[in-house]
């Protein structure tokens, strides 16, 4: 095969023709219809990656990597802690005291759970907790959400009243334990349902509050660099009575139906892709028509039927390999703009950020690259055999 001959023919066949203006017109759609459709893919793949990405950073913070809880009512033991941690000084644990509370302020009740902690221990687990733990928490201080802080009215230093599920005797009957808090710090974590339901106070406080047992624990939470290697290997070390969850199982069914959503996303994205190589069929389909006796005349003079099946075949590939090129730097360079450019503001209460989150993972960017080339590679084959199979005598007979 004369290389040199297909390239001239394909320089020749991609000029703009003015006796057929309109095939040069459905080669420039093509062009531009992949390179959109692997725009908008890329964009929409590393919007969906970034918002996944967010939602696990916020969860990860608030529901802790790895979480030890009891299978029986008496808790968690004190010495089982401690064992813990000598065998894994790597990891930090954090324990915890927990009840259900409703908050009441100014006539407005508000429900959520209690958690008596460590500060310095849950300082080093809780990175949420930590901004918001200023100082100690004294005699009955709390830790509350600022959301939730902002809607009552309250600040630092204020007073907030919660009732507890335990009842107590109240004359000739029963009511529900009711005391007064101090707050001493407010967090925000970006989530609202967070924010607005949990509460932290200290070891004491529920040990003298509810008459919890000292070093009785309703679970420990754990701070892990690879939770998903370490649970392994704490559960071989605990007892029957103790189980461990990771982050990961108590959002299962979340971040699948997200995995769900960006597989059907990738794949109604591609049929733009696959749509716009229909112009591409087309574009080529026409230029074969329009060109028959030119193909036939070469033909004749000694051109063989792989010359003419390349010159068609690579003038497709150029128009789609050019759209996916052209797309691929339109779709970062629109990345890089979402990312320095507050284009795009998200409610922070709904989303936990304000800023548009963008992160393409390279399977993403590769599936995207590898799918557009392949269908602009089938796209060119149709039109290329249509050319090659041209009958020479039959045409210039016509002609």
């Amino acid at each position: 095969m004369n290389r040199r001959f297909v390239a001239t023919m394909v320089r020749r066949y991609l000029r703009f023709d003015k006796e057929h203006p309109f095939i040069f017109l459905a080669g420039i759609l093509a062009f531009l219809g992949i390179a959109v459709g692997v725009m908008v893919l890329i964009v929409a793949m590393a919007i969906m990656n970034g918002m996944e990405k967010e939602f696990e950073k916020r969860l990860f913070v608030m529901n802790y990597p790895l979480t030890i809880y009891p299978k029986v009512r008496h808790g968690i033991d004190r010495r089982l802690l401690e064992d813990l941690e000598a065998k894994f000084p790597d990891l930090r644990f954090s324990p915890y005291m927990r009840t259900q509370v409703m908050v009441r302020q100014e006539g407005r009740l508000k429900g959520g759970l209690l958690f008596g902690v460590d500060p310095e221990r849950e300082k080093r687990v809780n990175e949420v907790f930590a901004k918001a733990y200023r100082q100690p928490f004294g005699k009955y201080g709390v830790i509350v959400g600022k959301p939730l802080a902002e809607s009552l009215g309250l600040g630092v230093g204020d007073k907030i009243t919660m009732l507890f599920s335990q009842l107590r005797p109240a004359g000739l009957s029963l009511m529900p334990l009711t005391k007064r808090f101090t707050i001493t710090g407010l967090f925000r974590s970006g989530l609202n349902a967070y924010d607005e339901s949990y509460f932290y106070t200290s070891f004491a406080t529920f040990e003298k509050l509810l008459h919890r047992q000292a070093g009785r624990f309703d679970g420990i939470h754990i701070q892990s660099d690879d939770p998903m290697r370490d649970i392994g290997a704490i559960r071989a070390e605990l007892p029957e009575s103790v189980g461990i969850i990771g982050w990961w199982q108590q959002n299962g069914n979340f971040f699948a139906a997200m995995q769900m959503e960006k597989r059907a996303l990738f794949i109604v994205l591609m049929l733009i892709i696959l749509i716009a190589s229909l112009n591409i069929v087309s574009s080529l389909l026409m230029t074969v028509m329009t060109r028959r006796s030119d193909v036939a005349l070469l033909l004749s003079l000694g051109a063989s039927r792989q010359e003419i099946r390349a010159i068609f075949f690579r003038l497709g590939l150029i128009i789609g390999v050019g759209g996916v090129a052209v797309g691929t730097l339109l779709g970062l360079g629109g990345m890089e703009l979402l990312k320095h450019f507050d284009i795009v503001t998200l409610p922070e209460d709904v989303y936990g950020t304000s800023r548009l989150p963008l992160d393409l993972e390279w399977g993403d960017f590769l599936g995207i690259i590898v799918g557009a080339l392949a269908i602009s590679l089938l796209s060119s084959l149709y039109p290329a055999k249509k050319a090659a199979q041209i009958d020479p005598l039959k045409v210039l007979r016509n002609e």
